[in-house]
């Protein structure tokens, strides 16, 4: 049976040690228990974190070297963290005043609820209209079944970082998952008649002006046909091979309200996709474990683009990610086209050679039998075109086609897309 004294505590700290020191000393003056604190600091100053965390027992320092931001860091925390049962979720910038705020909360938290605490009505432009004023579990001050909270959304890099598992109990119609506990409202409130926390609101948008989220990058180009086959309300998403972020930069202004994980191998590059993405692994996914998929069966749409070129097993690829991939999920892949009639004028030159890191060729057919191999059906499709016509090159590969016994006009037309863009569902 849970106990208020095993309860796990979570915070999320940024460039504060001072504000750690007064909210793990004032837990220390009424509980023992365990406290988790995720940071994104600087090297210099996470150091000065880790050595007042050192100070206390049964508390644990996990420095990033990098701004996670508060919803992503309590999505790691979900993630990687051996919690099971209730968690507490605590802002960095309180301190408790008073016992027994883990005992109030825990009376109010029933088996099967999402959590409680602090429930507003805001009015967030980037959900979709119909839910707008929905009811929002503020991240500040909650407690939550973990278990229940896996079962949904994780939050995300947003002012309102819980918007995206809020948005799903709504469109479930389970709003009554999370609940208000009158205190928690009261102390976090402008003019509090304090009971059990001091929140201050001395955090990381107050001293440094702002949520710093995103900078929009000039020149940075992404594959709109591609991104023309994201489900344009897909909850969480993931990219392997996201270079710097251009592809999640254009499906976030669709999606705002989305979880976006990077996959890349470039560090560079892993740098700058940590702006736009809510987390990013620096990963060949050649090299990919089972524990790396199995964190990410929560994803509902994967984007390969030009990846299955450029792996060893295409097919084993597509069989991780259709094992892990919900019923209702989907992959999206841009499959560079090798009957495309410059890459075979170029053959026919003794010109052959295939692009950097690219592994493996596709033609229309070979593509369309991968997925199956690999467990998918065709959902969607589109085809890039080469903007310049081949006309001179299409009488000889009618020819060829013919003396080849195919068929002249089809070797026609699958010559000319540069690549294949689709989408995929579980067959």
């Amino acid at each position: 049976m849970q106990t208020p004294e095993n309860i796990p505590i979570v915070a999320v700290s940024y460039m504060s040690p001072d504000l750690i020191d007064t909210l793990i000393g004032s837990l220390r003056r009424y509980y023992r228990n365990p406290v988790y604190i995720i940071d994104g600091s600087t090297p210099q100053i996470a150091a000065e974190i880790g050595a007042i965390v050192a100070k206390y027992e049964n508390a644990r320092f996990i420095p990033f070297g990098y701004n996670i931001h508060h919803g992503p860091g309590l999505t790691w925390a979900m993630r990687n963290l051996p919690l099971s049962g209730p968690v507490m979720f605590l802002d960095s910038d309180v301190e408790i005043i008073a016992p027994g705020f883990l005992e109030s909360l825990l009376q109010h938290l029933e088996p099967g609820m999402y959590g409680v605490g602090d429930i507003t009505y805001p009015i967030l432009g980037d959900v979709p209209e119909a839910y707008r004023g929905m009811p929002y579990l503020s991240p500040a001050c909650m407690l939550c079944n973990i278990e229940v909270m896996r079962q949904y959304p994780p939050p995300i890099k947003h002012g309102a970082p819980m918007v995206s598992p809020m948005l799903a109990l709504a469109k479930a119609g389970k709003t009554d998952l999370v609940r208000q506990v009158d205190w928690v409202k009261n102390d976090f409130s402008e003019n509090p008649q304090r009971v059990f926390i001091r929140h201050e609101w001395q955090g990381t948008v107050m001293r440094t002006k702002g949520y710093h989220y995103d900078t929009a990058m000039q020149g940075q180009q992404y594959n709109e046909v591609l991104l023309s086959q994201v489900p344009p309300e897909a909850e969480q998403v993931i990219e392997v091979g996201c270079g710097s972020g251009a592809l999640t930069r254009a499906y976030k202004s669709i999606n705002p309200s989305c979880s976006y994980t990077g996959v890349e191998t470039d560090p560079a590059a892993v740098a700058l996709a940590r702006t736009p993405c809510d987390f990013v692994y620096q990963l060949d996914i050649d090299h990919a474990d089972d524990a790396f998929f199995a964190a990410n069966a929560h994803n509902d749409c994967w984007i390969l683009d030009q990846v299955l070129a450029r792996v060893t097993d295409p097919a084993r690829l597509l069989r991780r990610i259709r094992a892990v991939l919900p019923p209702q999920g989907s992959v999206v892949l841009a499959i560079p086209n090798q009957q495309h009639w410059r890459r075979q004028g170029a053959l026919a030159r003794g010109e052959w050679a295939l692009a950097e890191g690219q592994r493996q060729v596709f033609t229309r057919q070979s593509a369309f039998a991968l997925l199956q191999a690999g467990g998918f059906q065709l959902a969607a499709g589109v085809a890039r075109m080469d903007p310049e016509p081949g006309d001179a090159y299409f009488p000889g590969l009618r020819r060829l086609a013919q003396a080849a016994g195919g068929d002249p006009e089809l070797a026609v037309q699958d010559a000319l897309p540069l690549e294949y863009v689709l989408r995929a569902v579980p067959a």
